[in-house]
């Protein structure tokens, strides 16, 4: 469990990354980075250095209350032997179901899904794509894809196969040590832009990630 991890951040309970309350994992750093991406924060490595035993040392205590674990990022699979190590003692200490987010196609992930066979639940796979109408459950954009690939994936998962529903539009606040506050789900197209204008204009300081990927695109967000 010595395996070294970047992680961004760790948060529970997540109620809008799949059905009840979750565990979430967002592992840090990401090639693809996918222009409009509302994680643009995440792109960068370094922000938080761990193993994968740590991180279950830390996570241990909300596995017993968690109904489901999401892995997003970043990008999981630009860290596939810390994120198959990490799925894997997942699945020796709990039987709940594992949702994992990636921007690759899953033809591209095929030799390492062929490893994690019986430890992925749900598979969001494909970049996401600003161009794309965005009006399926779960997904940033339409063209992304929902990959049952358990029959436990089959019963949690299937009823988000279908379009957006009112309850859909919720976001989970969480709050750092340090005050940041940041947003779990997946918000409407601008509707962080959106937010940011409206603080801005009653004299608030706020930060999205449009602005670290304006950053990234002039050389100044950290590799």
């Amino acid at each position: 469990m010595n395996l070294p991890l970047d992680l961004s951040r760790v948060h529970f309970p997540v109620t809008t990354l799949g059905p009840g309350r979750r565990l979430g994992i967002w592992f840090q750093g990401c090639s693809i980075r996918c222009p409009g991406c509302i994680s643009a924060d995440t792109w960068g490595s370094g922000r938080h250095r761990t193993t994968v035993g740590q991180l279950l040392d830390k996570v241990q205590p909300w596995l017993a209350e968690a109904d489901g674990i999401t892995v997003s990022g970043g990008e999981p699979f630009d860290q596939p032997e810390a994120l198959l190590e990490l799925l894997e003692a997942f699945r020796q200490r709990s039987g709940i179901d594992i949702l994992v987010y990636s921007g690759y196609p899953r033809e591209q992930l095929a030799e390492t899904l062929g490893r994690a066979d019986g430890l992925i639940d749900a598979l969001i796979s494909d970049p996401f794509d600003r161009q794309q109408p965005q009006s399926m459950a779960l997904r940033g954009s339409d063209n992304q894809r929902l990959n049952l690939l358990t029959d436990l994936g089959r019963e949690r998962f299937a009823d988000f196969e279908r379009p957006l529903r009112p309850d859909d539009h919720a976001l989970d606040l969480m709050v750092d040590d340090d005050g940041s506050v940041w947003m779990a789900g997946i918000p409407a197209r601008d509707d962080l832009l959106r937010l940011r204008d409206l603080l801005r204009n009653d004299g608030h300081s706020l930060q999205i990630s449009a602005d670290t990927a304006s950053r990234s695109a002039s050389g100044n967000l950290p590799e």
